[in-house]
């Protein structure tokens, strides 16, 4: 079974992707190390062991080391959950507001996006920008898949050679509902 990474921002249906693949027999974790100060230094060194526990990952850390994954996984296969900038950044700034994570701030330079809506939005876009960079010469490793505009089993089941299941793709938090999370 070919390890799956799901390496969208938080925000963009990572949560309905790892309830996805669970549904369909694989081990899944994240989110990870949210609040640990050490990932400033050790993030590597801390979330290398679960590759080897698990089949899937979701959430971060994992969108921040889709590079050392590839370097370090090369069979592996990458699913970019994205949707429109403008209703992520608003969706980040009602879920998460002004409380702090050590993970946001390593991948923003801020744990709360209140106030620096501008800096969430800009790493988001870069992000996006990166993984379309690194990808563009082996794109069939890579899904981009937008779950709520309506992306679901058939694209992600095609993408990781399984049968589609015969029940609703799940949706973990629609737009109206919040949790802790990150």
């Amino acid at each position: 079974m070919a390890k799956v990474f799901c390496i969208g921002f938080h925000k963009t249906g990572t949560s309905s992707i790892g309830r996805a693949l669970a549904h369909l027999g694989f081990r899944v974790t994240g989110p990870n190390f949210v609040q640990d100060p050490r990932i400033h230094s050790q993030l590597w060194s801390l979330a290398r062991p679960l590759i080897d526990r698990y089949d899937a990952f979701q959430d971060n850390p994992w969108p921040i080391l889709f590079r050392e994954i590839d370097n370090h996984v090369p069979e592996a296969k990458f699913v970019l959950t994205w949707r429109d900038p403008l209703d992520w950044i608003e969706s980040v700034e009602v879920f998460f507001g002004n409380r702090s994570t050590e993970m946001r701030k390593l991948i923003y330079g801020r744990g709360s996006p209140d106030g620096q809506l501008e800096r969430y939005l800009a790493r988001y876009r870069r992000h996006q920008a990166e993984v379309e960079a690194h990808f563009a010469e082996n794109p069939s490793r890579l899904l981009r898949m937008n779950v709520l505009e309506g992306d679901a089993w058939p694209e992600l089941c095609r993408f990781i050679g399984r049968p589609m299941p015969d029940v609703p793709f799940p949706h973990v938090r629609p737009r109206s509902m919040a949790a802790e999370s990150d």
